[in-house]
């Protein structure tokens, strides 16, 4: 492979913007997560994949415009590019091949 893998929040996130497609931003991400895994991932902790994935080339985002209200803040917009969605495809790949044939082993206990 000669790549860094992709750790586990980095994964999640990955498929968390692909399930969200156009509105992928921060707090939606971490909703995605707890959602989907009932894991409660700390807000930190997907920005701090974010800049990771953003810095590997694996998302790019966008600044929408401010929201129409005194104060109202700019949203940053994810989306995973092809090179994201090779990898996440290649971690899955591992993951199943690890798992084959243990099946009967956890069906025991």
């Amino acid at each position: 492979m000669g790549r860094d893998t992709l750790g586990e929040v980095e994964q999640l996130v990955l498929l968390a913007i692909l399930r969200l497609g156009d509105g992928a931003y921060g707090v939606p991400i971490v909703e995605e997560i707890l959602d989907r895994t009932g894991r409660d991932v700390s807000r930190a902790a997907v920005y701090i994949a974010l800049r990771r994935l953003k810095q590997k080339g694996l998302v790019s985002s966008r600044l929408a415009a401010p929201e129409p209200i005194q104060g109202g803040k700019a949203k940053r917009y994810f989306s995973v590019e092809a090179d994201g969605i090779e990898r996440l495809a290649e971690s899955r790949s591992t993951l199943m091949s690890m798992w084959d044939g243990l099946q009967p082993m956890l069906d025991k206990r």
